[in-house]
């Protein structure tokens, strides 16, 4: 028989549809419909049982496909096997079981982040409650119109309870990356696993920072532990907790055209090898978007390597108004600092080698963020065409710290050989220029940044342009750090061998300060840059700087400077 276009599109559909009843004959099917092991996904009743029995056996019968029809199912903690692959068609919801959380904020949350949006259970409600303000109570009820039943509410402490990890309880990463079981979808020591479709799986009632060792509270939607050849594609992550994703030792990892809607971090791949991260939509508003770590949480520090992020936006806009396409601010600034983000760190115990980022968009969030302050060393980092706007702290931020969180022995962090290029970043805090920064003793080596096109508001005080920056060597790293900076446009401490060309730097109104304020810099090239000059204020002020050279930077003349004490370039 032919098989046309259309044809194939029908018996793929036959497919999908067959059971685990033996619609094929005696041949055991390779699709295993969740409802034949008497999941209902009708939003009330508890499917926990049914899914990991559909798991199970299409793990025993060799590798197949469990299949999610249109509607909600809720659940608690559901066992990855290897060799599966789960499929959400239109309309399919995987609910996390009980009493909305509506982000259980929990004491000690950093960055005082609130949980937002509303407890919805049922197939037919809405991604996102519009009533943002609103902190669903923990006890289940909610914002008209959250229906869970009885069965559900009664049973809200289900998740599985988090593993013990003698590393974890060593506090040389937080709880949250030191268990896995304590989540929506876990699995380690497996292979070969796939989540798609365009099904939404959705972490109602995942916690957003629980109490450490909390028993029977998940909160992660999808947590991965020494796994490999593992891809997620298509599927929609909503309001997950802690993390939608916690993958740690997870080699050959995709995740390709994944939305996230959530609270805190979206994406965080730990300790990874060979991960391709592509065509994905990030809104994290209380914290990170695509974040990059390397922990010791596995007792030993591994890096994550050969990673490729690509096509991706990330964001920090209210939880659920990204998929309502509402794009919802928080009204009040100085309660949400709008994360979102691409980060390196800060857990980094192991290194960061070998890695791409390009084509990405920061739409209202922070920016971009290397860091390494637990001894591990990033190198050869390539990121070229991101553009930004409606950044609240520095676009670009390179920090090697001393907070040496690990094992006795740990040794100083170290960043070399970076190129960022092709940036273009506009509507910037102008307290955060861009910062690199190393300390003292211990510089941050071979940094090139070339064809950077940045538009800060300025506004600027002279009292900033006086002020002493601290060292702050242990501290968390973030450019908030180091309080408003003495520069306009860049700050640059503790580097050797920096190279900087095709640079143009434009402000909204006046600025004081000098537009790169440098201290401990060792071999800095300046060619092609255009800045926008104010009368009376030095392009460079320079402290404690050997072999700078500047070349076609406007207004300023071509010069090489063998050391400079103290100083400043103004022509």
């Amino acid at each position: 028989m032919k098989i046309t276009k259309y044809s194939a599109v029908v018996l793929a559909a036959a497919c999908v549809l067959a059971t685990a009843t033996g619609a094929w004959g005696q041949n055991k099917p390779l699709v295993y419909d969740v409802q034949a092991f008497g999941a209902k996904g009708d939003g009330k009743t508890l499917d926990t049982e049914a899914i990991n029995k559909a798991i199970e056996a299409v793990s025993s019968s060799g590798g197949g496909t469990v299949y999610f029809k249109a509607g909600t199912y809720p659940t608690f903690s559901i066992h990855l096997k290897s060799n599966i692959t789960l499929y959400l068609d239109q309309g399919a919801r995987i609910l996390a079981a009980g009493p909305s959380l509506g982000g259980f904020p929990g004491p000690g949350a950093r960055g005082g982040g609130r949980g937002r949006g509303g407890g919805a259970a049922s197939a037919a409600s809405a991604p996102a409650t519009r009533d943002m303000g609103a902190q669903t109570p923990v006890d289940g009820t909610g914002p008209k119109g959250t229906e869970v039943s009885a069965e559900v509410l009664a049973m809200t402490s289900a998740f599985d309870s988090p593993e013990p990890n003698q590393w974890g309880d060593l506090a040389y990463q937080d709880f949250g990356h030191s268990h896995w079981h304590n989540s929506l979808f876990w699995g380690e020591n497996l292979e070969n696993v796939t989540f798609a479709g365009p099904g939404m799986i959705d972490g109602n009632s995942l916690a957003y920072n629980p109490p450490a060792n909390a028993r029977g509270i998940g909160n992660k939607a999808l947590a991965l532990k020494q796994c490999k050849n593992v891809t997620l594609r298509d599927v929609t992550f909503y309001r997950s907790g802690h993390f939608s994703i916690l993958a740690t030792a997870v080699d050959n990892f995709t995740i390709d055209n994944v939305k996230f809607d959530t609270t805190r971090d979206a994406i965080d791949v730990v300790s990874s090898k060979n991960v391709r991260i592509s065509n994905c939509y990030v809104n994290s508003p209380y914290d990170d978007g695509i974040c990059l770590k390397a922990d010791y949480s596995l007792g030993a520090a591994r890096d994550c390597e050969n990673i490729t992020i690509t096509n991706c936006q990330v964001s920090g806009y209210w939880t659920g108004t990204m998929l309502d396409g509402t794009y919802v601010k928080d009204k009040d600034p100085a309660k949400s600092a709008a994360t979102g983000r691409i980060k390196f760190g800060t857990e980094s115990n192991g290194g960061f080698k070998n890695i791409t980022i390009s084509n990405c968009v920061f739409d209202h969030c922070r920016g971009l963020a290397l860091e390494a302050v637990d001894g591990g060393v990033i190198e050869d980092v390539t990121i070229t065409n991101l553009t930004m706007r409606g950044i609240n702290n520095s676009p670009i931020f390179i920090r090697l710290g001393d907070r040496r969180r690990g094992p006795e022995g740990t040794p100083v962090a170290q960043i070399r050989r970076v190129e960022i290029s092709n940036i273009s970043a506009e509507v910037i805090d102008p307290r955060y220029p861009v910062l690199i920064s190393g300390i003292p003793d211990h510089s941050i080596e071979d940094v090139r940044l070339s064809n950077i096109r940045l538009r800060y508001p300025g506004g600027g005080t002279s009292e900033q342009a006086a002020r002493e920056i601290p060292e702050n060597e242990k501290g968390y790293p973030e450019p908030n750090m180091f309080g408003p900076l003495s520069s306009s446009a860049f700050f640059i401490r503790h580097v050797k061998g920096l190279e900087m060309h095709h640079i143009d730097v434009t402000f909204a109104t006046p600025d004081p300060r000098p537009i790169f304020w440098m201290n401990d810099v060792q071999g800095a090239d300046f060619q092609h840059m255009k800045m926008q000059r104010f009368e009376g204020v030095p392009y460079f002020s320079l402290n404690n700087v050997s072999d700078f050279s500047t070349q076609i930077v406007r207004s300023v003349k071509d010069q090489r400077i063998e050391r400079i004490d103290k100083g400043t370039v103004s022509e």
